[in-house]
């Protein structure tokens, strides 16, 4: 008999701060998404700590009381983990080890770490070694104070080399040689996606967890992997997809999140490639999360920073089988309507009007809930693009309503 996987999870506390740009409302939302970051990462999140603050301690990131107040936490309950919602800076997380204890992480090493659990090519591990090195390096000092000391002993008597000189120079190396190993990589994709010939591209881009993947193997046909955790995908998958008679290359890419480490941008820059040089975006949204707004919005800042926000976008809601609005009673006269009130149809007029009635759907990937509109809106936008860069070609690919009546 199989033995059954017993699987540990690291106890963990997480910690956020409400400054003057950031809401108690705010940073709920942030260490709820923590919570699951750090869920998918193989912790379990046993309390949460948060301060107001005008803006974070340049020293211990939170004020000494409440430093003592995990410190003593940690110590009871045995907590081997201590996650903070914002990226440390190496002084912060240098003072932080001092007072706590345990393990010390920040959101953007959280991440790293999933990216580093989830890289399952050669290239993808590559690209995050280089991200973690990236982030490594100023933080070296903070991690290997013992070894702070300079060589000693007969005939060293010179200035010499600390070991921790010793181990900033073998990570710039290797640095090096990771950016190196990215160019050759770079190469070779370039002339990859450049010997997929003059056929449409079109990319799947959106928040993490959004069912991009789920999509992607229900229009595709495709075995992308899916889970319901952040990052389930982290490599470029393509596939060419065939509507009716009309043939494009369709592309998943890698999840975008709030709060994206700038060193995950910079090493995942040619993964990105296959978003820039696609001719039309297909921007998903899990419209089932009370807050897809915001993630649309990090989703367009991450889109401005690649320069590929000019691109035609259509934008996919997702998840309609499992959006659930809040309710006011008849007889409730003081609560206000607000958007987490508003109906799927009320969304519909609201977001048809914003980017206009072509440019909005409403699908079910797991249900293939208005799949058959999906499809003939995919098409029409694909069939555009393709006749526009081939004019002679327009006879061979008719209006999508044709195209049936031709087939039945």
């Amino acid at each position: 008999m199989l033995e059954k996987e017993i699987i540990n999870f690291e106890k963990t506390v997480i910690v956020g701060i409400v400054t003057q740009n950031q809401s108690e409302e705010k940073l709920k939302e942030y260490l709820d998404e923590l919570d699951f970051l750090t869920f998918t990462a193989g912790g379990e999140v046993v309390k949460r700590f948060s301060q107001k603050m005008d803006k974070p301690n340049p020293k211990t990131f939170l004020g000494t009381g409440k430093m003592e107040e995990i410190n003593v936490y940690t110590k009871e309950n045995n907590i081997s983990t201590v996650i903070f919602d914002d990226e440390l800076s190496p002084s912060q997380q240098k003072n932080i080890s001092k007072i706590l204890d345990c393990k010390i992480l920040d959101r953007t090493h959280l991440i790293l770490d999933i990216f580093a659990q989830r890289a399952e090519t050669s290239y993808a591990r590559t690209q995050v070694e280089l991200a973690q090195c990236i982030y490594l390096l100023p933080r070296l000092s903070g991690m290997w104070t013992h070894l702070e000391r300079q060589k000693g002993g007969i005939g060293m008597r010179g200035p010499g080399e600390t070991e921790i000189e010793t181990d900033r120079r073998i990570v710039r190396d290797r640095i090096s040689l990771l950016k190196d190993k990215i160019k050759t990589i770079d190469k070779q994709q370039s002339v990859q996606r450049g010997n997929r010939g003059a056929m449409v591209r079109v990319a799947l881009v959106g928040y993490t967890n959004v069912g991009k993947s789920t999509l992607m193997n229900a229009v595709g046909k495709s075995d992308v992997f899916v889970e319901n955790k952040l990052f389930a995908t982290l490599d470029t998958t393509v596939r060419k997809v065939v509507i009716k008679n009309l043939p494009f290359l369709l592309s998943d890419t890698v999840g975008f999140i709030r709060k994206l480490p700038t060193q995950l941008i910079d090493s995942f820059k040619s993964t990105l490639d296959e978003v820039r040089e696609a001719d039309l975006l297909l921007h998903v949204v899990d419209i089932s999360h009370p807050e897809f707004e915001d993630h649309i919005a990090s989703v367009n800042k991450i889109l401005l920073d690649i320069k590929s926000a000019d691109k035609p976008i259509i934008m996919v809601f997702n998840k309609i089988d499992a959006y659930k609005h809040l309710t006011i009673d008849d007889d409730d006269l003081i609560t206000e309507k607000t958007s987490k009130h508003f109906t799927l149809e009320e969304w519909k007029n609201t977001w048809m009007n914003k980017v206009g009635k072509d440019n909005a759907l409403f699908i079910s990937a797991t249900q293939k809930e208005n799949f058959e509109e999906f499809r003939e809106v995919i098409y029409e936008a694909v069939r555009e693009i393709h006749i526009s860069r081939f004019p002679y070609n327009k006879f061979l690919y008719p209006d999508y309503k044709d195209a049936i009546e031709k087939a039945e």
